[in-house]
């Protein structure tokens, strides 16, 4: 292990582990100040400080105190595989002595949520939904690397070429298991310097992500709304979707990640997108969309949960009094932006959340008060018809790490009928 290479994760781990920001910000801040360090070396860092908050309380626990230091080369050795002699030249004498003691000593029993590293109210809920045995798999698995998966633009390119180029180029590629547009790529890439990735082919884009925008089953020439556009991830696949025609709204609160989605617009050659920023779910200027849109998609803001395999920062910075808060908030959000469909257009409700109170409970809410105006279509149908077949037994698309091998999403399709 390099001395520096440690000593600056140590350094981006402690401020990390005061989730005063997300982690991916502290990191990007951290190597914006230290300049010194190339691709690989920052690579290597942040792989030590995100196997530290995955494993955080599993950590803290085997060791029975919260020093930075201790816990980055626990993390090394236990999570990362790196041996004692490995470690003999970052570590002080008495860091090797409290390491070789934690060794020796007898494995402390630790119930399943100090295991899984998750905090005592997020294991209760996920017990209270999937059992003990499901949930401990379910939890297993949110613990692993997420996959690097990326779509093909298809307004460019097809699969095929694009994974034959990826291949001449040497990168590992194989196509992704259950999209159809989707490639897995074995290691993470530069992407500011691969060809493809720079003139448009293809957009970073989770496979699970990907099915939720072949759910919304947007057509050319339809009018479309992503209500909650963030950077623009869900809007191009939509406006590829739409074979470049039509009209969609890219909509967000927030300019600044609305402007995130500029560059990636321009290099997917669509003409289609219009983006937009609106006050809240309520901003007046929606009056003149109302009763006209073909399909709305709300990706609505949710604790995230199902993307703790790149996100895992997620479970120490939520808590369970947000989620009464956010369910609020994602029912008003589909209240509002549900008066934007046409008879006979499809409002469909998402979350990358693996939460009931996120998911079923807020379609349930809105039902119970809209049932004579929407009704709920089978998302297994609409992505047969796109040959995605997932063996799921409910109308909800619902999507989990563990079986699906991509990020946790749920996904919900109405269609208005009055």
């Amino acid at each position: 292990m390099n001395k520096t290479i440690f000593e600056a994760a140590v350094k981006s781990a402690g401020l990390a582990l005061t989730f005063k920001n997300p982690a991916d910000q502290t990191l990007s801040r951290f190597f914006r100040e230290n300049r010194n360090f190339g691709p690989r070396e920052r690579q290597q860092i942040a792989e030590i400080v995100y196997s530290v908050i995955r494993h955080k309380r599993f950590l803290e626990c085997s060791l029975g105190q919260t020093d930075v230091r201790l816990i980055c080369l626990l993390a090394l050795n236990k999570i990362m595989g790196f041996s004692h002699s490995a470690l003999s030249n970052v570590a002080t004498n008495r860091e090797m002595r409290a390491l070789e003691a934690n060794a020796a000593a007898k494995p402390t029993e630790l119930t399943p949520a100090e295991k899984f590293s998750l905090p005592d109210w997020l294991w209760d809920r996920l017990t209270n939904t999937f059992g003990n045995d499901r949930s401990a798999q379910l939890a297993q698995s949110l613990l692993r690397k997420a996959n690097f998966d990326v779509r093909v633009n298809t307004v460019k390119s097809d699969r095929k070429k694009i994974l034959d180029a990826l291949n001449e180029s040497d990168i590992s590629a194989s196509p992704t298991r259950l999209s159809p547009i989707g490639i897995h790529i074995k290691n993470n890439i530069g992407l500011e310097k691969q060809p493809l990735f720079l003139d448009g082919m293809f957009e970073v884009q989770d496979e699970g992500s990907q099915i939720l925008c072949q759910l919304v089953d947007a057509r050319r020439g339809q009018m479309v709304v992503d209500f909650c556009a963030g950077a623009g991830g869900k809007t191009l696949a939509l406006g590829a979707s739409m074979s470049n025609q039509g009209r969609i709204y890219a909509m967000d609160v927030s300019a600044a990640r609305l402007v995130r989605m500029k560059p990636r617009l321009k290099r997917s050659g669509l003409s289609n997108v219009f983006p937009q920023v609106i006050g809240s779910e309520n901003d007046p200027r929606l009056k003149r969309l109302s009763g006209k849109m073909d399909r709305v998609l709300i990706d609505a803001p949710c604790t995230g949960f199902g993307t703790l395999r790149r996100n895992p920062d997620l479970k120490w910075r939520k808590s369970a009094d947000d989620i009464a808060e956010l369910s609020a908030k994602q029912l008003n959000i589909l209240n509002a932006a549900s008066r934007l469909a046409k008879v006979g257009g499809r409002v469909i409700y998402a979350t990358c959340s693996i939460l009931e109170e996120e998911n079923e409970g807020v379609i349930d809410a809105f039902l119970s008060q809209n049932m004579e105006k929407f009704k709920v279509l089978d998302t297994r149908e609409i992505l047969a018809k796109r040959s995605i077949n997932l063996p799921h037994t409910s109308p909800y698309l619902k999507l989990f790490p563990d079986e699906h091998q991509c990020d946790g999403f749920f996904g919900a399709v109405l269609e208005r009928t009055s």
